[in-house]
């Protein structure tokens, strides 16, 4: 199965567009122009990787320049999100403590040829997948500090440490930011066809090729997505990887 670009395509993406604007409008939910900018952003964006890929795809130290490039946007985005923008070290060290073993263990293995073909695509879904639970754990406990800041208070006043007490506050929440991947691994096959899979088939490999790399992806996902949450949460009780105004208020 082949996808090029051309004019059915194009007729495709308008539109899915045209479908998401009014959908945001029939329904209230004001994202209609953020959608088309989104939508527009990632059509140079993606355009520019596959002319870079190209480029640097036939040279294994040019195709690691461009995962480094990958997790730098990743850290910068995830850093913003979660509204911590100067704390971006300590998101970047969180990511890379679940990236680095995670890739360097599929490499090792041999499950992925140490090909640029293969090495980009595959840091590429994890690192992307690692920020998404990066961002994920840092709304829910930054805006559980801010909600629950008496609780906080109250666990200092009985003698606990301001890491035991920020623990206290944001254990619960932490495991959130990685239900959603959960829900996909659990569902994969089932309830949905995820990317890799349909990445395998458009590429004319087969059905059983497909699962074996989905597989792979979703388990690489899973555990470089709980090393970051883990490390995220460490330094989130230690007041390192904290937005400005908690790292103000969550005094000892």
């Amino acid at each position: 199965m082949d996808v090029s670009p051309g004019w059915p395509v194009i007729a495709c993406l308008l539109i899915l567009l045209v479908v998401t604007v009014v959908a945001n409008r029939l329904g209230g939910l004001g994202l209609g122009r953020a959608s088309v900018l989104a939508g527009a952003r990632a059509v140079v964006q993606l355009s520019l990787v596959a002319l870079v890929i190209t480029a640097v795809v036939g040279s294994l130290a040019l195709s690691f320049v461009a995962v480094a490039v990958m997790f730098t946007m990743a850290v910068v985005t995830t850093s913003k999100r979660v509204g911590a923008p100067r704390a971006w070290p300590w998101a970047a060290a969180s990511m890379a403590c679940g990236i680095v073993p995670v890739v360097a263990v599929v490499l090792a293995t041999g499950a992925v040829p140490l090909t640029g073909i293969a090495v980009i695509p595959v840091a590429g879904i994890v690192i992307g997948n690692t920020m998404t639970v990066h961002t994920l754990v840092g709304r829910r406990t930054f805006s559980a500090l801010r909600e629950e800041h008496g609780q906080y208070e109250a666990s200092l006043s009985i003698g606990l440490t301001s890491a035991q007490a920020i623990d206290e506050v944001i254990a619960r929440r932490v495991p959130e930011g990685i239900v959603p991947s959960l829900d996909q691994v659990r569902t994969s096959g089932v309830v949905t066809l995820p990317g890799a899979f349909i990445g395998v088939m458009l590429g004319g490999g087969s059905a059983v090729q497909a699962a074996t790399a989905q597989v792979l992806v979703l388990f690489a996902i899973m555990a470089t997505q709980a090393i970051t949450a883990s490390v995220q949460a460490r330094l989130i009780c230690r007041r390192s990887l904290l937005p400005p105004d908690l790292a103000a208020s969550l005094v000892s």
